[in-house]
C-alpha cells in the first residue's frame, strides 16, 4: 500500500471494497493506492470500482506478463491466463528478424509481451474496434492497424509471418450473459462473442492464416477446453499441423497450428 495514505484511510479503503463484493479487497486497494496520488483522487477511483468498473478500467492499466498495459474503458482487458499463450509464442520465435502479427489485439498485450522477450522482432499488431486500436498505438512498439482480422496488414507480410498471435473472441453467443459484469457491462462485445459455438471468428483466422504464415510459421489461438477438439479440426481442415498445450497453472488452454515447411 502507498506510503502516501494512513492506516485508517487504508482500512477504510478495504472496508468500502468488501462492502461492494470486492473477493481480493486487500490486493485491489493497494493497487488503487498506488495509481492515486492523494487521498480525493483515491475515493474517486474506490468509488468506480464499488460502482462495479473493473479495476484496470478504473485505474487505466492492466499488468500483464510484467508489463503495465495501458487499457482504456471498454477495452478488452487482458487475461492472466492470455500469458501462457505468450510463452508458447516466444518458444516458437525463430531468429532475431522474426516477423509477429498480433491480430484481434485489443490493447496490444500480447504484442507489448513478446516484443520484450524478442526487441529485434518485426511487430504488427490489429483490431477492429477503434477503441482498442488508440490503446494499442501507445503499447505496442511497432505498427499497429484498424480493421477486420487481415484487412488492413500490409500486403507484404503474406507468407511472411513466423508467429500470428490470435486471441479471437470465443465465448459463444449465448453464454454472454453469464459473464461477470465486468466482461458483459465494460468491454466490447466484438472482443468476446464467438458467435453460435464460440469459433466463428478462429474459423475465419484458420481459412486465411497459411496464407500469411511463412514455411514453418505459427498461429497461436486460446480456447476452452471443451472447445480444442473442435478448433484443431478446424485448423487440420486448413492443411495445418495442431497441436493442443494446457496449462493448470494459467487455466488455459492453447491451439498451436504450424504451417508445412
Amino acid at each position: 500500500m502507498a506510503d502516501r495514505f494512513s492506516a485508517g484511510v487504508v482500512d477504510a479503503v478495504v472496508a468500502r471494497l468488501r462492502g461492494a463484493g470486492c473477493v481480493f479487497a486487500e490486493e485491489e486497494a493497494a493497487v488503487l493506492a498506488a495509481s492515486a496520488s492523494w487521498e480525493g483522487e483515491l475515493w474517486e477511483l474506490v468509488e468506480r470500482r464499488a460502482g462495479g468498473v473493473p479495476l484496470e478500467h478504473a485505474v487505466g492499466w492492466a499488468e500483464f506478463a510484467g508489463l503495465r498495459v495501458a487499457v482504456a474503458p471498454g477495452v478488452f482487458v487482458p487475461r492472466r491466463r492470455t500469458e501462457f499463450l505468450v510463452a508458447r509464442a516466444a518458444a516458437l520465435l525463430p531468429g532475431d528478424k522474426a516477423v509477429v502479427v498480433d491480430l484481434c489485439c485489443g490493447s496490444g498485450a500480447l504484442g507489448a509481451a513478446l516484443h520484450a522477450v524478442r526487441p529485434s522482432m518485426e511487430l504488427h499488431a490489429c483490431d477492429i474496434d477503434p477503441a482498442a486500436v488508440a490503446c494499442a498505438r501507445g503499447n505496442v512498439p511497432g505498427h499497429v492497424y484498424e480493421g477486420d482480422l487481415f484487412s488492413p496488414l500490409p500486403y507484404g507480410l503474406r507468407g511472411r509471418v513466423n508467429v500470428l498471435l490470435a486471441n479471437v473472441p470465443y465465448v459463444p453467443s449465448e453464454e454472454i450473459p453469464l459473464l461477470p459484469s465486468e466482461a458483459r457491462d465494460h468491454e466490447a462485445r466484438v472482443a468476446l462473442d464467438g458467435g453460435p459455438d464460440g469459433l466463428d471468428v478462429l474459423r475465419r483466422v484458420a481459412a486465411a492464416a497459411p496464407d500469411w504464415l511463412a514455411p514453418g510459421g505459427h498461429v497461436l489461438v486460446e480456447t476452452s477446453t471443451r472447445q480444442s477438439r473442435a478448433a484443431k479440426a478446424v485448423f487440420t481442415a486448413h492443411g495445418l499441423r495442431v497441436r493442443v498445450a494446457t496449462s493448470q497453472a494459467h487455466a488455459a488452454t492453447v491451439v498451436t497450428a504450424t504451417h508445412p515447411d
